[in-house]
């Protein structure tokens, strides 16, 4: 079986859209209820099956790697009080050594750029995962695999040695926020076109967040040709490489919030709250009282 092992969290980025929060603070580590972003992407890939967990950073990002170690002096503290709940929020969920790594971008030149940087930490035959962590999606509780887990299935389950794009259906209006996929019958991907106008958009289905890639990709990343924004662009290399690489996609069947704009990050604050059962009432009382 073609196991998927590691997975690349780009979190380098600058977090322009929640300035003046994201001034000394990074944008994953916003929380979402009581946890922070990062810890629900890092948690979805480790319920998935993931091991290894490598974290593209950059400058002010240090709160990262502090949230992956552990914090002695709090839980010594929370030790000698006997605040086991507490402790096992802390330190309970951590990776063992080994298991994480931190490597910088050092400067911002866009998604592509900083998958790029962890080309080292990826073995030449091995296919990897990508998260974008302000993605977040809300697994039901009914669910045996989260969703990551089911696309990593769809990989090892392929004939050809493919890579899995995750997508979601959005209105034609929003084409020129995502990368924007042609597909072939149901799933195969024959082209890719970032953030196009609604006019030219070859259909409403949105790459969004969650990839599993071979290690080819960073032939293509390499070229450093600029895209959309002035950035090197995920999506410009793939669509390069899927003319001689199968590429797939696979529907999102979980709630996902574009936790990357303000609205979008609100909105997963009120749904993790409300699927909160020690607290769903008291938060449906606080938002009657607004609602008015």
């Amino acid at each position: 079986m073609r196991k998927v092992k590691t997975a690349v969290f780009p979190v380098g980025g600058l977090g322009t859209r929640f300035l003046p929060a994201t001034k000394s603070m990074p944008k994953e580590m916003l929380p979402i209820a009581n946890k922070p972003i990062i810890q629900y992407a890092y948690e979805e890939a480790r319920d998935a099956g993931i091991e290894k967990f490598v974290f593209v950073t950059g400058r002010n990002k240090n709160a990262i790697n502090n949230h992956f170690d552990h914090a002695y002096e709090l839980e010594s503290k929370l030790d000698e009080k006997n605040k086991s709940q507490e402790l096992g929020q802390v330190m309970g969920w951590l990776p063992d050594a080994g298991q994480i790594a931190f490597v910088r971008q050092q400067k911002p030149l866009g998604l592509g750029h900083a998958i790029w940087c962890a080309r080292n930490f990826i073995a030449k035959d091995e296919a990897f995962v990508v998260i974008l962590a302000d993605e977040m999606m809300m697994q039901s509780p009914n669910r045996k695999r989260n969703f990551l887990g089911e696309m990593i299935d769809l990989y090892q389950n392929k004939e050809d040695i493919s890579s899995i794009v995750a997508v979601d259906e959005i209105d034609m209006k929003d084409t020129n926020k995502y990368g924007i996929i042609k597909v072939e019958g149901a799933e195969k991907i024959i082209d890719m076109v970032e953030k196009p106008k609604t006019e030219v958009a070859p259909s409403n289905l949105a790459i969004t967040g969650r990839y599993i890639l071979q290690p080819e990709i960073f032939e293509y990343l390499e070229k450093f040709e600029i895209g959309s924004g002035g950035e090197i662009q995920l999506t410009d290399a793939m669509k390069s490489m899927c003319k001689t690489h199968p590429f797939y996609c696979k529907k999102i069947d979980e709630v996902r919030f574009d936790c990357g704009n303000v609205l979008g990050y609100l909105e997963a604050n009120i749904a993790f709250a409300l699927a909160n059962g020690a607290i769903e009432s008291d938060v449906k009382k606080i938002l009657k009282k607004y609602s008015n």
